[in-house]
């Protein structure tokens, strides 16, 4: 059998899939492997096998949950978690850039911050954003005037933090300056987290971010409850496959952030809502239980 040749298309391919693969790995193995796909690939062949696609991704998504765990879990869980809680918020002030501009453009250097792993210069970032939702929440004229109600521009339908208060509207930047806080304490660097992350701004922006209609007996915005169940569920499969609780933090400490919203609002809470909400506290749950079950499953 020939060797499919170097260069063509389905080399190309091969090389977007190991994408799934940490940096480091495809630094050290990524050519290496890649020629080993190419000598056993069929002549005339310019597209990967599903079987061949499926494999490499989850062994990619394998290599970057060993790759994680290299770290300290408590550290790295802290971290992850502050990264989910940043993405969101900046994703709830999206829809409303026109009139929050510079609010928007700060919550988007914390994020980039928190990616970079920067912790002391996304700490005041993520403090600021929070004051200032805060203060949009209870309409107090803190850190400059803004006209409220506040609309959004066109992707979604009603006003910044109309529904519940003062805890739903801080609680997940709250919980990101004590993530921080700790992490810079620590005075140890963080390692910096993939561009990815940032897909999930649009995809939660044009998705009822503050999720209103909780409150009106509608059904979860379907992108964000796809992205929050595939989240949850590869935080399963990773403290499952690495035996190792940075996940299961992490997760926690987004159901809390939610929770919070969720409480503020239980008078007026859709069944809905309470179903959705005990879904996400079942995964959540099941991702704090995984690892510690096979860790005292392997101490047997």
């Amino acid at each position: 059998m020939t060797a499919a040749p170097a260069g063509t298309s389905l080399e190309r391919r091969y090389r977007r899939l190991l994408l799934a693969y940490p940096r480091g790995y495809r630094s050290d193995y990524g050519d290496e492997l890649v020629g080993l796909l190419l000598d056993t690939a069929e002549p005339g062949t310019s597209l990967p096998s599903q079987k061949e696609a499926a494999g490499l991704i989850a062994g990619g998504l394998r290599a970057r949950v060993t790759y994680m765990t290299e770290s300290p879990p408590w550290a790295d869980g802290l971290h992850l978690g502050a990264t989910v809680l940043t993405v969101v918020n900046l994703a709830t002030l999206v829809p409303y850039a026109r009139s929050l501009p510079l609010w928007v453009a700060l919550s988007a250097l914390a994020v980039l911050a928190v990616l970079r792993g920067w912790v002391r210069l996304a700490l005041p970032l993520v403090l600021l954003t929070g004051a200032k939702a805060g203060a949009l929440a209870t309409a107090t004229p803190v850190l400059g005037h803004t006209l409220l109600p506040v609309f959004p521009d066109s992707l979604i339908t009603g006003a910044l933090y109309s529904t519940g208060g003062l805890y739903g509207a801080v609680a997940g930047h709250a919980l990101a300056v004590a993530s921080l806080s700790a992490l810079a304490v620590r005075r140890r660097p963080v390692r910096a987290r993939s561009w990815w992350w940032l897909s999930l701004v649009p995809a939660i922006a044009v998705a009822d971010p503050t999720w209103l209609g909780r409150l009106e007996g509608a059904s979860p915005p379907p992108v964000r409850a796809a992205a929050e169940i595939i989240l949850l569920g590869l935080a399963i499969w990773a403290g499952r496959l690495s035996r190792d609780p940075r996940w299961a933090l992490a997760s926690a400490t987004y159901l809390a952030a939610v929770s919070v919203s969720f409480a503020e609002n239980i008078d007026n809470l859709s069944r809905q809502g309470v179903a959705y909400w005990g879904l996400l506290a079942f995964l959540t749950l099941a991702a704090v239980a995984v690892p510690y079950g096979y860790r005292r499953h392997a101490l047997r």
